[in-house]
């Protein structure tokens, strides 16, 4: 059975502020922002994510984490030391658990040129206080954060670049303690969990295919190569994208370069109990990572003015592409 989705808040950083949007049941079109965050003076903000209720933010930047609440009071702040004087290559990424209570930060410190290995360190959300590291055999550039919808455990992808991706998955032990586990790849990229979570998807870092997963043991249901979806393997891949547009229906993201030397890039179906594709997507983005998922047949896109815009229309499942239209609140 598919639970109930919690309430869903994404931010967006425009003009140096932080903007939340409330993604409930009904909401469509061009979303405005619920709750707008001002970081403090001089912090340059990476990644963020807004509580459920609106009234407190964290953010990483370059150097550290940050968490304050709406009024722009700051309730706490840990520093990465030492402090790095590299600018680019590392991104640090932040996650808050799904009962709030905590909060999970990737530190890319071996990109940072801190002296060691990166980290992977879980806050009390509400004092800032330690609660546990986890010292980590990786030379990231960053990493992106998954929160299981049902057990709470969070999944952590780190890219090293042209030397793969490595997952891991984070989880309360019976102690309380976090436990921590590694999954036996290096050359897999998480996409996605699916919405009941008990799958997970990902693309070959060589980008040659996408597998679907059992949750929690990483054993694979099936395996789709390019060639499945009518392409060349030679011209075509699969990018690092996509993700569950239903329970049962994926979305796989294919690339490649016209003869002009221009890129493209389609949104395939795939159905993910039988592992069979299904058609496209026909989807108006700049990007193939502009598209974000929501799990419930609708997905973001960004808008002209920055804000995002939510669509919703299931395909027909053989290939003519499927009518998108914006749907107003």
């Amino acid at each position: 059975m598919i639970p109930e989705p919690p309430l869903k808040v994404i931010t967006r950083l425009r003009d140096g502020r932080i903007h939340a949007y409330v993604v409930g049941a009904g909401v469509y079109g061009t979303l405005k922002p619920a709750a707008v965050f001002q970081p403090r003076d001089g912090d340059e903000v990476v990644a963020s994510v807004v509580r459920q209720d609106l009234e407190r933010v964290v953010y990483t930047t370059l150097n550290g984490v940050v968490c304050l609440t709406r009024a722009g009071d700051l309730l706490w702040a840990s520093d990465f030391e030492p402090r790095s004087d590299v600018r680019h290559g590392h991104q640090p990424g932040c996650a808050l658990s799904l009962d709030g209570r905590t909060v999970w930060v990737y530190r890319p410190d071996a990109m940072a040129a801190r002296g060691g290995g990166d980290q992977w360190v879980v806050y009390d959300a509400d004092s800032g206080a330690v609660l546990a590291r986890r010292e980590l055999e990786t030379v990231g550039h960053g990493a992106f954060h998954h929160v299981h919808p049902v057990d709470g455990s969070i999944y952590l992808d780190i890219g090293e670049g042209q030397d793969g991706s490595v997952i891991l998955r984070g989880m309360g032990g019976a102690d309380g303690e976090p436990e921590f586990v590694r999954y036996p790849w290096s050359d897999r990229c998480l996409i996605d969990l699916a919405p009941s979570g008990q799958q997970f998807m990902t693309v070959d870092h060589g980008q040659a295919d996408v597998a679907f997963h059992v949750h929690p043991s990483g054993d694979v249901l099936f395996t789709v190569p390019v060639e499945a979806f009518g392409y060349d393997r030679e011209e075509s891949f699969v990018e690092w994208s996509g993700g569950y547009l239903t329970e049962d229906t994926a979305i796989v993201t294919l690339g490649g370069e016209s003869q002009d030397e221009e890129e493209w890039f389609h949104y395939h179906l795939v159905d993910v109990r039988t592992g069979t594709p299904r058609g496209e997507l026909a989807v108006e983005v700049s990007n193939p990572y502009e598209l974000m998922l929501l799990g419930d047949g609708s997905w973001l896109t960004d808008g002209p003015g920055g804000d995002p815009v939510r669509w919703s229309g299931l395909p027909q499942p053989v290939p003519p592409r499927a009518d998108l239209t914006e749907v107003s609140d």
